[in-house]
């Protein structure tokens, strides 16, 4: 399949119907879903009934690592329904043992980029929960910057939601100040 997208070490692609077991081992590990869903399994039936026909229609991408094939997880750049055509917002989930090697940060990064340059974006967002300090670490290496702190009413209750969840955001003003200040 064509990607959507190559970085240095990433290659982003579309989805597809034979992704459906990396994406049932991604959303199953429960380090990985603990701070979505309280690191519950997700049966097979709701990944290949539900979730992957909503990231095959939608702006969701399969993260290959480009030097071995393997699949690191997704990202997703897309305008949430209710929210503007121009603001995107950006969001990832990848599989523990890549965590720590900066895909998350240099998958972001491309995205932010092809947002600003190729899709006309004026705000790129990304929210998380309060505690969920490596994703956090990651919106602030890519130029966002915390707008709010919120709280939602969560069917269910996991570690930390009482803390609330943050959003982050980029305007496009603010990335081409830093794109002229970085080749300045």
């Amino acid at each position: 399949m064509r990607p959507v997208l190559e970085t240095d070490r990433l290659i982003l692609r579309r989805f597809t119907d034979a992704d459906a077991d990396a994406l049932y081992d991604l959303h199953n590990d429960p380090a990985v879903t603990r701070l979505i869903n309280g690191g519950r399994p997700i049966p097979r039936a709701v990944i290949v009934g539900e979730t992957l026909p909503r990231f095959v229609a939608s702006g969701f991408f399969a993260a290959i690592v480009r030097s071995t094939g393997e699949f690191a997880g997704w990202f997703h750049l897309r305008a949430p329904e209710g929210v503007p055509a121009d603001e995107l917002e950006l969001g990832y989930r990848l599989h523990q043992r890549v965590w720590g090697r900066g895909y998350a940060t240099e998958g972001s990064l491309a995205l932010i980029d092809r947002a600003f340059t190729e899709l006309g974006a004026r705000r790129v967002f990304a929210r998380t929960m309060t505690v969920n300090t490596r994703s956090r670490r990651v919106m602030a290496k890519c130029g966002l910057r915390h707008v709010r702190t919120f709280f939602e009413d969560w069917p269910e209750t996991i570690e930390g939601s009482e803390q609330g969840d943050v959003e982050y955001e980029l305007l496009r003003d603010d990335w081409l100040a830093g794109r002229n200040t970085a080749t300045a």
